[in-house]
């Protein structure tokens, strides 16, 4: 079943804030349907969070078209609902050589993986050109500028852009070229919430803001981040909606003491040797 439509994102500027988590699997994905998510990104975070790497640099399109299948398989489970729109990142360096070489990668997201959109990072020349013409092929596209990830060694780290007025004016203009490149959407990363504000008031196209405050026209989160499934990682644009290391430590460390001292599986987890009663037939 096909999700929510680009256009259909589009029209919730102004109207309706758009929520946007990342998943990576199946059972997440299952679950994300059933909260009435508007839209899912299979992020190139995913090199950090599932591979454990220090960036999401390495990331390929065959691993987020792996994963991006996944997340589809788990869609669907309510019935008479669209599911959320899925949207896959463009790894590193599968948009920056050419628009040609960006549109066969994002063919690849969207026919092998899945996706209805793709997202692809910054605001430059290069980004723009590749925009333009996987949109003229019918490929919806989100852009993405502020923090990008994809750009941590120009940063110099993972750290908040546009608090200089030069750095500002820049993000403010690579947010427009996309627009004018044909993007639907644009998320918003780690800048002053100011500066936020006033790109999604100046933009025709909805923003969705991860540590950019709550100007923008929605928000995104990293899954395992909004669960508590890593307490050491505490930026401060991550609220925790649960305590899910907590949870998932204590349950694993239940069966493990209960396996050691042979009180599990018990009586009524096991099968006994005589088959069941099979019920009469009315």
């Amino acid at each position: 079943m096909a999700g929510k439509t680009a256009r259909e994102i589009l029209a919730m500027k102004g109207e309706q804030k758009i929520t946007m988590v990342t998943c990576y699997d199946a059972t997440f994905a299952r679950l994300v349907d059933r909260a009435g998510i508007d839209m899912v990104l299979v992020g190139d975070s995913l090199g950090m969070v599932i591979q454990g790497r220090e960036n999401t640099l390495p990331v390929t399109v065959d691993d987020v078209v792996y994963h991006g299948q996944a997340v589809k398989r788990g869609f669907g489970s309510v019935a008479g609902k669209a599911p959320p729109h899925l949207t896959l990142d463009m790894p590193f360096m599968s948009f920056q050589v050419t628009p040609t070489k960006a549109l066969e990668a994002a063919g690849r997201l969207v026919k092998e993986g899945g996706a209805e959109s793709v997202k692809l990072e910054g605001g430059h020349d290069e980004a723009a050109r590749a925009t333009a013409r996987m949109v003229a092929s019918g490929i919806p596209v989100v852009g993405h500028v502020g923090l990008t990830p994809q750009s941590v060694h120009a940063f110099g780290g993972f750290k908040v852009q546009g608090r200089e007025p030069d750095r500002a004016e820049q993000i403010r203009e690579e947010a427009k070229r996309l627009e004018d490149a044909g993007c639907f959407a644009i998320v918003l990363e780690g800048m002053p919430t100011p500066l936020a504000a006033e790109i999604s008031a100046s933009l025709r196209i909805p923003t969705i803001g991860i540590g950019a405050g709550n100007g923008c026209d929605g928000q995104v989160l990293v899954m395992y981040d909004l669960l508590g499934m890593n307490a050491t990682f505490s930026p401060k644009f991550v609220k925790r909606f649960a305590d899910l290391e907590k949870t998932i430590g204590d349950a694993l460390g239940a069966y493990a003491r209960e396996v050691r001292d042979g009180t599990f599986p018990d009586e009524a987890h096991s099968f006994s040797a005589a088959a069941p009663a099979k019920q009469a037939k009315r």
